[in-house]
C-alpha cells in the first residue's frame, strides 16, 4: 500500500514538472508565449516567441483602459516590458521618447522603436493613445493603470475573469513573504507554549487561560470589525473583495461559535485546574527521564516542511499545466490539459495521508520511549537512548501499523472535504435548505468520527509499543483495557487534553490575528482569505506537532498504568512498575471520584425518600 502511494505521487510530481509552468503564474507572460523575466524557448509557428526577457520583468497591456475577455483570453495584446510608464503618454512621439530613454518598448517586438512614428500600421502595433500612467503590482507583475476610470475597469476585468484557482494561487504567491513570516511566528509561539507546559505552575495555568480568553475575544472582534468595514466599503465590486467578504463572514461566525463553546467549557472545568497542574507535573517527570523527547517535535516539523514545500510547488505546477497553441497573428495561448483537475484531488489525498503518516511516526516514537522508561524496575537507572531504540523498532517492525492508522484518518477526512465541496456548491446554486442541512450534518458526523479515530490510533500505537502486536490486535486490546479502567482517570485525562488543546488554540489565535493585520493591506487585488486559512491550518499543524508530545506522553502513561494494574497487584511478588508520585496521584483521583459518587448516591437517596405531606 505504501509503495503504491509513493509510485502515484512520484508520477504526479514528474507529470507536473514536465507539463506545468509555474513561471507563467509567478512572473506573467505575453501574447506570444514568452514568460517575462526569463529566457524562453521558441514555440513552433510563433515567430515572436523564444525571446530573452531577462530584463523585461513587467507585463504591459496595450489597451488597458478597454480591456475585454473573449473566449477565455484577453482581447488586448500583452507585452513584456522593462518598466511601466509612470506618466501619461499622449502621442507616438512620447512613446518613442519613453522607449529610447528607458529602454522599455511599448509596441510589438517586430516594430523598431525608430519606426514608431513612421510605420503606417503603428496604430495597431502600438498601445492605444493616450497611454495611462501605470505602476507595477506584485499580482502577476502587471502594470496597473493609475487613473481612476482605467483602474476600475482594468481591475474588474482582470480579476473577475481570471480562473478562481489562479486567483487563489496568485494570492498565495503575492503574499508569500507574509505567509512565511506567519509560519515563523507560529513556530515561535508553539515553542513558547511547549516550554510553558514543561515548567507548569498553577499561576502559569491561570495566566495561560486568561491569554486564551483574551485572544479568542480579540480575534472575534477583529473579524466582525473587518466584515463591517467590507460591507460599508463602496468599492466592493470585484470578485476578490466579495470572496474575501464571504470568507470573513464565515471566519467570524465559526470563531464566535468556537469562542462561546470554549468559554463555557473553561467555566465548567475551572475547578479541575489544580489536578491538571499535578497531572502535567507527572507528565514532565516522565519526559525528564528522556529529555530529548522535547526535540522530537523539531524533527517532525523539519520533515513536514521538507514535504510541504515540494507539495506546494507541485500544486503550482498542476495549476499551470497546459499545451501551447498558436492562434491568429502568431500569438500563443495555453489550453488546460484534460483530466488535470482530477489530479488535484489525488494530490490532496497525498498531502493528508503523508502528513498523518509523519505525525503517526512521531506518536509511535514517543509512545515507545515512554513505555521503555515506564516498564523499568530500577527508576534510578533509566534505560540508555530510549528514543533511538523506539525509532529502530518502528522502522524495522511497525511501519505497517502507522500506515494503517494514517490511512484510516485519510479515509475519514476525504469525505469531509467532498461534503464541504457539495455543501458550498448547493449553497451557491440555491438547491434548498434541506440538502445543505443534510450535507452539513454528515460533515459534522465525519468530523466527530475523525476526532475519535485520532484518539483510537494513539492508544493502538501505545499498545503496539507495549506488546509488539499488529494494529488491529493492539486497537482491540487498548479498547478493552480502557473500558476496564476508565473510572480511574477518564475525567482528569480529558481535562489535561483539553488544556493542551487550548495551547493549540492560543497559537492559532495569535497567528490568525497577525495574518489579519498583514493581509488586510492588499485587500483589493489579492484573495487573502484562502492564504489566511492556509496559515491557520499550518499554525494548528505546527502547534499540534509540538504539543501533541504532551498528549502522547499523557495517554501512554495512563495506558501503561492500565497494563500495570492488569498484570500486577502491588504485592512483593508482583510490585507495580509506577513510581510513588504517580501512585499517590492516582490514589488522590480515586478518592475524589469516590467522594463524588458517594455524594451523588446520597442525593439520589434523599430524593427517593421524600414523601408528600398533607396540607
Amino acid at each position: 500500500m505504501q509503495c503504491l502511494r509513493a509510485e502515484h505521487l512520484v508520477f504526479i510530481v514528474g507529470y507536473s514538472v514536465t507539463a506545468g509552468a509555474t513561471g507563467r503564474l509567478l512572473f506573467g507572460y505575453d501574447s506570444f508565449g514568452n514568460v517575462c523575466g526569463k529566457k524562453n524557448s521558441p514555440v513552433e509557428g510563433a515567430p515572436l516567441s523564444g525571446q530573452d526577457m531577462t530584463l523585461k520583468k513587467h507585463v504591459f497591456f496595450m489597451n488597458s483602459c478597454n480591456l475585454e475577455v473573449k473566449d477565455v483570453r484577453f482581447s488586448s495584446t500583452i507585452l513584456c516590458v522593462s518598466s511601466c510608464p509612470e506618466e501619461q503618454l499622449n502621442t507616438l512621439e512620447e512613446v518613442q521618447l519613453f522607449a529610447n530613454t528607458t529602454g522599455s518598448f511599448l509596441c510589438v517586438y517586430s516594430l523598431n522603436s525608430f519606426n514608431y512614428t513612421q510605420n503606417p500600421n503603428a496604430d495597431s502595433l502600438c498601445p492605444r493613445l493616450p497611454v495611462p500612467p501605470s505602476k507595477s503590482f506584485p499580482l502577476f507583475n502587471r502594470c496597473i493603470p493609475q487613473t481612476p476610470e482605467c483602474y476600475s475597469l482594468f481591475a474588474s476585468v482582470l480579476i473577475n475573469d481570471v480562473d478562481a484557482l489562479h486567483r487563489i494561487l496568485s494570492g498565495i504567491m503575492s503574499g508569500r513573504d507574509t505567509i512565511l513570516g506567519l509560519c515563523v511566528l507560529a513556530f515561535a509561539l508553539s515553542l513558547a507554549v511547549m516550554f510553558t507546559f514543561r515548567f507548569i505552575t498553577t499561576l502559569l495555568v491561570h495566566i495561560f487561560i486568561a491569554l486564551i480568553v483574551l485572544g479568542l475575544l480579540f480575534v472575534c472582534g477583529v473579524l466582525w470589525w473587518l466584515y463591517y468595514d467590507y460591507t460599508n466599503d463602496l468599492s466592493t465590486e470585484l470578485d476578490t473583495e466579495r470572496e474575501n467578504m464571504k470568507c470573513l463572514l464565515g471566519f467570524a461566525v465559526v470563531s464566535t461559535v468556537i469562542t462561546a463553546v470554549l468559554l463555557v467549557l473553561i467555566f465548567v472545568l475551572r475547578k479541575r485546574i489544580k489536578l491538571t497542574v499535578e497531572l502535567l507535573r507527572v507528565t514532565n517527570k516522565a519526559i525528564s527521564n528522556s529529555p530529548f523527547l522535547l526535540f522530537q517535535p523539531l524533527w517532525t516539523f523539519a520533515i513536514l516542511i521538507f514535504f510541504w514545500v515540494p507539495w506546494v510547488a507541485v500544486l503550482l505546477s498542476l495549476g499551470t499545466a497546459g499545451a501551447a497553441q498558436v492562434i491568429e497573428g502568431g500569438q500563443v495561448e495555453y489550453k488546460p490539459l484534460s483530466g488535470i483537475r482530477y489530479m488535484w484531488w489525488y494530490h490532496l489525498i497525498g498531502l493528508i495521508w503523508t502528513s498523518e503518516f509523519i505525525l503517526a511516526c512521531q506518536q509511535m516514537t514517543i509512545a515507545g520511549a515512554v513505555v521503555t522508561c515506564y516498564f523499568n524496575r530500577n527508576k534510578n537507572d533509566p534505560p540508555d537512548r530510549p528514543i533511538l531504540s523506539s525509532l529502530s523498532i518502528l522502522f524495522c517492525y511497525h511501519q505497517g501499523t502507522v500506515v494503517k492508522g494514517s490511512f484510516l484518518i485519510t479515509v475519514v477526512r476525504m469525505p469531509r472535504a467532498v461534503l464541504m465541496y457539495i455543501y458550498n456548491t448547493l449553497k451557491e446554486k440555491q438547491h434548498g435548505a434541506w440538502s445543505s442541512c443534510v450535507s452539513r450534518c454528515c460533515y459534522c458526523c465525519f468530523r466527530c468520527l475523525d476526532k475519535c479515530l485520532c484518539h483510537f490510533n494513539q492508544n493502538a500505537y501505545t499498545t503496539t509499543a507495549i506488546n509488539g502486536t499488529d494494529f488491529c490486535t493492539s486497537a482491540k486490546d487498548a479498547l478493552k483495557l480502557l473500558s476496564k479502567n476508565s473510572s480511574h482517570f477518564t475525567s482528569v485525562n480529558c481535562f489535561g487534553d483539553f488544556v493542551i488543546f487550548l495551547g493549540k488554540v492560543l497559537v492559532v489565535c495569535f497567528t490568525v490575528f497577525g495574518g489579519l493585520m498583514a493581509f488586510n493591506y492588499h485587500r483589493v487585488l489579492q484573495v487573502w482569505a484562502i492564504p489566511l486559512l492556509l496559515v491557520a491550518f499550518f499554525a494548528y499543524l505546527v502547534a499540534h506537532s509540538f504539543l501533541s508530545m504532551f498528549e502522547t506522553v499523557l495517554d501512554a502513561l495512563f495506558l501503561c498504568f492500565a497494563v500495570d494494574l492488569e498484570t500486577n497487584d502491588g504485592s512483593s511478588e508482583k510490585p507495580y512498575f509506577m513510581d510513588q508520585e504517580f501512585l499517590s496521584f492516582i490514589k488522590r483521583i480515586n478518592k475524589l471520584n469516590n467522594a463524588r459518587a458517594q455524594r451523588d448516591k446520597n442525593s439520589l437517596t434523599n430524593e427517593e425518600g421524600t414523601e408528600l405531606r398533607p396540607l
